[in-house]
Protein backbone atom coordinates (compact mmCIF):
# COMPACT_ATOMS: atom_id res chain seq x y z
CA UNK A 1 0.00 0.00 0.00
CA UNK A 2 1.50 3.36 -0.94
CA UNK A 3 2.25 5.83 1.72
CA UNK A 4 -0.12 8.69 1.73
CA UNK A 5 1.45 12.36 -0.19
CA UNK A 6 1.32 15.01 1.74
CA UNK A 7 -0.50 18.20 0.59
CA UNK A 8 -1.11 21.72 1.48
CA UNK A 9 -4.60 22.73 1.98
CA UNK A 10 -3.81 26.50 2.53
CA UNK A 11 -6.82 28.69 3.92
CA UNK A 12 -6.15 32.24 2.28
CA UNK A 13 -7.01 35.49 3.63
CA UNK A 14 -6.44 35.68 7.40
CA UNK A 15 -6.98 39.19 9.06
CA UNK A 16 -9.73 39.97 6.33
CA UNK A 17 -12.64 39.99 8.46
CA UNK A 18 -13.40 38.61 12.12
CA UNK A 19 -15.79 35.82 10.40
CA UNK A 20 -12.68 34.81 8.40
CA UNK A 21 -10.09 34.77 11.09
CA UNK A 22 -12.14 32.54 13.66
CA UNK A 23 -13.44 29.80 10.83
CA UNK A 24 -9.53 29.48 9.85
CA UNK A 25 -8.86 29.34 13.39
CA UNK A 26 -11.59 26.65 14.08
CA UNK A 27 -10.28 24.27 11.18
CA UNK A 28 -6.75 24.73 12.43
CA UNK A 29 -8.37 22.86 15.78
CA UNK A 30 -9.72 20.65 13.99
CA UNK A 31 -7.09 19.63 12.10
CA UNK A 32 -8.80 20.51 8.68
CA UNK A 33 -6.35 22.46 6.82
CA UNK A 34 -2.10 22.51 7.29
CA UNK A 35 -1.69 25.96 6.37
CA UNK A 36 -3.00 29.70 6.28
CA UNK A 37 -1.72 32.92 4.91
CA UNK A 38 -1.95 36.32 6.52
CA UNK A 39 -2.83 39.97 4.82
CA UNK A 40 -1.18 42.03 6.96
CA UNK A 41 -2.67 45.53 5.53
CA UNK A 42 -6.12 44.43 6.31
CA UNK A 43 -8.43 46.03 9.15
CA UNK A 44 -9.29 42.75 11.06
CA UNK A 45 -5.44 41.99 11.29
CA UNK A 46 -3.32 42.65 14.30
CA UNK A 47 -0.85 41.49 17.08
CA UNK A 48 -4.22 39.74 18.89
CA UNK A 49 -4.86 37.89 15.78
CA UNK A 50 -1.21 36.73 15.24
CA UNK A 51 -1.12 35.69 18.82
CA UNK A 52 -4.14 33.17 19.08
CA UNK A 53 -2.68 31.91 15.75
CA UNK A 54 1.25 31.10 17.51
CA UNK A 55 -1.01 29.85 20.38
CA UNK A 56 -2.88 27.41 18.33
CA UNK A 57 0.56 26.79 16.36
CA UNK A 58 2.45 25.61 20.54
CA UNK A 59 0.94 22.61 20.58
CA UNK A 60 0.42 19.33 18.07
CA UNK A 61 -1.71 20.96 15.59
CA UNK A 62 0.52 22.90 14.10
CA UNK A 63 0.36 24.66 10.56
CA UNK A 64 2.44 26.48 8.29
CA UNK A 65 2.09 30.06 8.32
CA UNK A 66 2.52 32.66 5.45
CA UNK A 67 2.60 35.84 4.25
CA UNK A 68 -0.21 36.82 1.91
CA UNK A 69 0.93 39.43 -0.14
CA UNK A 70 -1.34 41.75 -0.77
CA UNK A 71 -0.99 44.57 -3.69
CA UNK A 72 -4.62 44.99 -4.97
CA UNK A 73 -7.82 47.39 -4.11
CA UNK A 74 -9.60 48.23 -1.70
CA UNK A 75 -6.38 48.18 0.65
CA UNK A 76 -4.06 50.89 1.20
CA UNK A 77 -0.25 49.84 0.83
CA UNK A 78 1.63 50.57 3.73
CA UNK A 79 4.70 53.09 2.25
CA UNK A 80 4.15 56.07 1.05
CA UNK A 81 5.69 56.05 -2.68
CA UNK A 82 4.28 53.05 -3.82
CA UNK A 83 2.74 53.78 -7.48
CA UNK A 84 0.38 53.33 -9.11
CA UNK A 85 -2.79 53.83 -6.75
CA UNK A 86 -6.02 54.91 -7.55
CA UNK A 87 -7.52 57.31 -4.76
CA UNK A 88 -4.34 56.10 -2.28
CA UNK A 89 -5.34 52.55 -2.93
CA UNK A 90 -4.09 50.00 -4.87
CA UNK A 91 -5.37 49.44 -8.11
CA UNK A 92 -8.48 46.48 -8.72
CA UNK A 93 -6.79 43.22 -9.77
CA UNK A 94 -7.31 43.73 -13.63
CA UNK A 95 -6.10 46.96 -13.67
CA UNK A 96 -3.10 45.99 -11.62
CA UNK A 97 -2.33 42.80 -13.97
CA UNK A 98 -2.26 45.11 -16.94
CA UNK A 99 -0.19 47.64 -14.92
CA UNK A 100 2.70 45.09 -14.44
CA UNK A 101 2.38 44.52 -18.25
CA UNK A 102 2.75 47.33 -19.41
CA UNK A 103 5.24 47.67 -16.50
CA UNK A 104 4.16 50.61 -15.26
CA UNK A 105 5.35 49.72 -11.45
CA UNK A 106 8.08 51.50 -9.73
CA UNK A 107 10.64 48.91 -8.86
CA UNK A 108 12.15 50.31 -6.05
CA UNK A 109 8.80 51.28 -4.15
CA UNK A 110 7.33 48.61 -5.35
CA UNK A 111 10.03 46.01 -3.52
CA UNK A 112 9.93 48.30 -0.34
CA UNK A 113 6.11 47.74 -0.16
CA UNK A 114 6.90 44.16 -0.10
CA UNK A 115 9.51 43.71 2.45
CA UNK A 116 7.59 45.95 4.21
CA UNK A 117 4.42 43.63 4.43
CA UNK A 118 7.32 41.06 5.19
CA UNK A 119 8.48 43.08 8.39
CA UNK A 120 4.75 44.03 9.47
CA UNK A 121 4.63 40.01 9.65
CA UNK A 122 7.60 39.34 11.57
CA UNK A 123 6.91 41.89 14.31
CA UNK A 124 3.38 40.39 14.67
CA UNK A 125 4.48 37.17 14.79
CA UNK A 126 8.09 37.15 16.34
CA UNK A 127 9.16 34.69 13.10
CA UNK A 128 9.49 35.16 9.48
CA UNK A 129 6.84 33.66 7.55
CA UNK A 130 7.11 29.95 6.31
CA UNK A 131 5.88 31.10 2.65
CA UNK A 132 4.85 33.89 0.36
CA UNK A 133 1.70 33.77 -1.54
CA UNK A 134 0.00 36.50 -2.78
CA UNK A 135 -3.63 37.78 -2.48
CA UNK A 136 -5.58 37.29 -6.02
CA UNK A 137 -1.98 35.80 -7.12
CA UNK A 138 -0.12 38.85 -7.34
CA UNK A 139 3.02 37.22 -6.36
CA UNK A 140 2.68 35.95 -10.36
CA UNK A 141 2.09 39.07 -11.98
CA UNK A 142 4.87 41.19 -14.49
CA UNK A 143 7.04 43.43 -12.30
CA UNK A 144 5.94 42.05 -9.04
CA UNK A 145 7.14 38.65 -9.53
CA UNK A 146 10.66 39.90 -9.68
CA UNK A 147 10.31 42.14 -6.96
CA UNK A 148 9.09 39.62 -4.54
CA UNK A 149 11.83 37.01 -5.36
CA UNK A 150 14.32 39.93 -4.83
CA UNK A 151 13.08 40.21 -1.54
CA UNK A 152 12.66 36.94 -0.54
CA UNK A 153 16.57 36.12 -1.03
CA UNK A 154 17.69 39.44 0.80
CA UNK A 155 15.09 39.03 3.81
CA UNK A 156 13.53 35.50 4.30
CA UNK A 157 15.73 33.19 2.17
CA UNK A 158 14.33 30.00 4.11
CA UNK A 159 11.20 30.95 2.93
CA UNK A 160 9.16 28.96 -0.14
CA UNK A 161 6.30 31.22 -2.49
CA UNK A 162 3.30 30.09 -3.89
CA UNK A 163 3.31 29.66 -8.01
CA UNK A 164 -0.22 28.89 -9.14
CA UNK A 165 0.24 26.33 -12.11
CA UNK A 166 -1.67 23.30 -11.83
CA UNK A 167 -1.53 19.38 -12.33
CA UNK A 168 -1.36 18.13 -15.69
CA UNK A 169 -4.67 16.31 -15.39
CA UNK A 170 -6.47 20.11 -14.68
CA UNK A 171 -5.14 21.75 -17.41
CA UNK A 172 -7.73 20.70 -19.79
CA UNK A 173 -10.76 21.39 -17.62
CA UNK A 174 -12.76 24.86 -18.50
CA UNK A 175 -11.00 27.08 -16.25
CA UNK A 176 -10.02 30.56 -17.38
CA UNK A 177 -8.56 31.72 -14.33
CA UNK A 178 -6.70 28.86 -13.72
CA UNK A 179 -5.45 28.99 -17.39
CA UNK A 180 -4.35 32.64 -16.98
CA UNK A 181 -2.28 31.50 -13.89
CA UNK A 182 -0.44 28.49 -15.64
CA UNK A 183 1.00 31.16 -17.91
CA UNK A 184 2.00 33.68 -15.76
CA UNK A 185 3.24 30.37 -13.37
CA UNK A 186 5.62 29.01 -16.10
CA UNK A 187 7.44 32.53 -16.46
CA UNK A 188 7.61 32.26 -12.38
CA UNK A 189 8.80 29.48 -11.99
CA UNK A 190 11.32 29.40 -14.51
CA UNK A 191 12.55 32.40 -12.19
CA UNK A 192 12.29 31.53 -9.34
CA UNK A 193 14.47 28.03 -10.48
CA UNK A 194 16.99 30.90 -11.67
CA UNK A 195 17.25 32.82 -8.22
CA UNK A 196 17.28 29.56 -6.10
CA UNK A 197 13.80 29.68 -4.49
CA UNK A 198 11.75 26.95 -3.90
CA UNK A 199 8.20 26.73 -4.87
CA UNK A 200 5.52 24.04 -4.23
CA UNK A 201 5.36 21.54 -6.91
CA UNK A 202 1.46 22.18 -8.10
CA UNK A 203 -1.56 23.97 -7.31
CA UNK A 204 -5.48 23.77 -7.51
CA UNK A 205 -8.00 25.73 -6.34
CA UNK A 206 -9.09 27.94 -8.49
CA UNK A 207 -13.15 28.41 -9.69
CA UNK A 208 -15.82 30.52 -10.88
CA UNK A 209 -17.37 30.88 -7.21
CA UNK A 210 -20.83 30.75 -8.95
CA UNK A 211 -23.91 30.36 -6.16
CA UNK A 212 -24.91 27.17 -7.42
CA UNK A 213 -22.29 25.08 -7.32
CA UNK A 214 -21.75 22.38 -5.24
CA UNK A 215 -18.07 22.73 -3.33
CA UNK A 216 -18.45 19.34 -1.89
CA UNK A 217 -18.21 17.42 -5.67
CA UNK A 218 -15.83 20.24 -6.90
CA UNK A 219 -13.22 19.31 -4.43
CA UNK A 220 -12.03 16.32 -5.30
CA UNK A 221 -11.15 17.65 -8.77
CA UNK A 222 -8.52 19.76 -6.71
CA UNK A 223 -6.17 17.03 -4.94
CA UNK A 224 -6.61 14.47 -8.33
CA UNK A 225 -3.29 13.70 -9.21
CA UNK A 226 -2.02 15.94 -6.63
CA UNK A 227 2.04 14.98 -5.75
CA UNK A 228 3.65 15.08 -2.64
CA UNK A 229 4.11 18.98 -0.94
CA UNK A 230 1.57 19.90 -3.85
CA UNK A 231 -1.06 22.90 -2.62
CA UNK A 232 -4.99 23.78 -3.07
CA UNK A 233 -6.20 27.24 -1.71
CA UNK A 234 -9.54 27.79 0.01
CA UNK A 235 -10.93 30.34 1.69
CA UNK A 236 -13.11 29.78 4.22
CA UNK A 237 -15.08 31.97 6.24
CA UNK A 238 -18.14 32.77 8.64
CA UNK A 239 -19.89 35.89 6.55
CA UNK A 240 -20.19 39.09 8.34
CA UNK A 241 -20.79 42.81 7.98
CA UNK A 242 -16.76 43.72 7.51
CA UNK A 243 -16.16 40.85 5.05
CA UNK A 244 -19.03 42.06 2.37
CA UNK A 245 -17.46 45.41 2.54
CA UNK A 246 -14.68 44.18 1.64
CA UNK A 247 -14.84 41.06 -0.68
CA UNK A 248 -17.37 39.88 -3.10
CA UNK A 249 -16.49 36.34 -1.55
CA UNK A 250 -19.09 36.15 1.00
CA UNK A 251 -21.31 33.13 0.97
CA UNK A 252 -19.02 30.88 -1.16
CA UNK A 253 -16.74 31.01 2.53
CA UNK A 254 -19.20 29.19 4.83
CA UNK A 255 -19.71 26.75 2.13
CA UNK A 256 -16.30 26.17 2.36
CA UNK A 257 -16.15 25.56 5.87
CA UNK A 258 -19.00 23.98 5.95
CA UNK A 259 -17.63 21.37 3.90
CA UNK A 260 -13.96 21.08 5.25
CA UNK A 261 -15.33 20.98 9.19
CA UNK A 262 -17.55 18.51 8.20
CA UNK A 263 -17.45 14.35 8.24
CA UNK A 264 -17.46 13.50 4.52
CA UNK A 265 -13.97 15.89 4.25
CA UNK A 266 -11.21 13.33 5.51
CA UNK A 267 -12.67 10.56 3.77
CA UNK A 268 -12.45 12.41 0.45
CA UNK A 269 -8.77 12.78 1.36
CA UNK A 270 -8.09 9.46 2.47
CA UNK A 271 -9.81 7.90 -1.13
CA UNK A 272 -7.40 10.13 -2.75
CA UNK A 273 -4.63 8.61 -0.81
CA UNK A 274 -3.72 12.46 0.45
CA UNK A 275 -3.11 13.57 4.03
CA UNK A 276 -2.96 16.66 5.51
CA UNK A 277 -0.58 15.52 8.25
Amino acid sequence: MERPRKIWLCADDYGLAPGVNAAIRDLIVRERINATSVMVVAPSFGRSEALALNILNSGTTGVAIGLHLTLTAPFRPMTERFRPLRRGRFLPVGSALVAGMLRRYRHEPLMVEIAAQVAAFITAFDHPPDFIDGHQHVQVFPQVRDAVINVVKAVVPDAWVRQCGRVPEARGRDDRKGALLDRLSRRFVRRTEAAGVRTNPAFAGTYDFSAGLDFAALFPHFIEGMPEQGLVMCHPGYPDAELAGLDSLTFQRQREFDFFAGPAFPNVLAAHGVTLR
